[in-house]
């Protein structure tokens, strides 16, 4: 119906349009980070085997393997060794601040170096952003031959929480938006039960809006397209004045162009058809509009 439109229009639209754009902008967003969140995530566990490369080359070892690294928790991964090995506590720090310096997301991480036989910690230090807050100990020392495993946890701050944080940061936004948006529509009224059919009964005058016909007295009819939904705007507010610029608008507005002589043919057309019953009439409001009236 033309009429819904009156719903959305003027900034309604625009505002709608708006929220519209900008949630669609949230997602492609959050999947574009999901994307560059998995390329880092494959990134960095490639420097976590070339640490424990390297930490078998400081064990003079080159030939055993590092075995595949493993996520034991939500940003917390193990390297795995083949065999013992033994290492500096000197050179475990330089090694993982030398390659992690190229991993975006580990700004902050703690390491822990776990004996296998009894899962207990033989070393472990942190690693802050800034260098006063790092928590590192025990340097000097060489740690005996055995079978280690080497945890690091990063700290949650990479791609994946500033993801959630722009998603969740967006909504209060979103929320506001939606807010002005239905802020700036005027709640209709509710339609009469009369105004759910397409059937109306006008003086003596019966008008079936669905099929276009008007009967009267016996004798069908015909409507055009037109003519009926100019009717059928009067039928809703019988003996109210609708504006000129209305009927026009709601009438024509598909079509991009308002010729104002047009109502008036239309008009000029309804009354000949409506003329058989003298009690209806639609008369001119001058500087107003048109209105239907049906006298009892």
């Amino acid at each position: 119906m033309h009429l819904s439109r009156n719903l959305l229009s003027g900034n309604g639209k625009y505002l709608f349009g708006l929220i519209l754009l900008l949630f669609t902008a949230v997602i492609c967003a959050a999947f574009s980070m999901k994307d560059n969140d998995d390329f880092d995530i494959s990134r960095r566990e490639v420097l976590l085997r070339r640490i424990g490369h390297e930490l078998l080359l400081q064990s003079g070892d080159s030939t055993s393997r590092v075995l595949p690294v493993e996520k034991i928790a939500e940003n917390e991964y193990q390297i795995r060794f083949e065999h013992d090995l033994t290492f500096q506590t000197d050179s475990l720090v330089n090694t993982t601040q030398r390659l992690l310096i190229h991993d975006p997301l580990a700004n902050e991480y703690v390491v822990n170096v776990v004996n296998c036989s009894n899962s207990s910690v033989t070393y472990g230090y942190a690693i802050s952003k800034n260098k006063k807050d790092d928590i590192v100990a025990c340097l000097g020392r060489v740690q005996p031959s055995a079978c280690y495993r080497v945890n690091i946890k990063f700290k949650p701050t990479g791609i994946a929480t500033a993801k959630n944080g722009y998603l969740l940061g967006s909504l209060p936004f979103l929320a506001f938006v939606g807010f002005i948006f239905f802020r700036s529509i005027k709640p209709g009224k509710a339609l009469p039960a009369y105004k759910n059919t397409d059937m109306f009964t006008l003086g003596s005058v019966f008008f079936d809006a669905k099929n276009r016909k008007l009967n009267v007295n016996g004798n069908t009819i015909d409507l055009t397209g037109t003519e009926s939904r100019l009717l059928l705007i009067f039928a809703w507010s019988p003996n109210e004045t609708i504006a000129r610029s209305r009927l026009q608008k709601e009438i024509w507005e598909d079509e991009g162009v308002i010729v104002g002589r047009s109502l008036d043919m239309f008009i000029s057309k309804l009354r000949k058809k409506l003329e058989s019953d003298p009690n209806i009439n639609i008369v001119v409001i001058r500087g107003k509009g048109y209105k239907l009236e049906i006298s009892v």
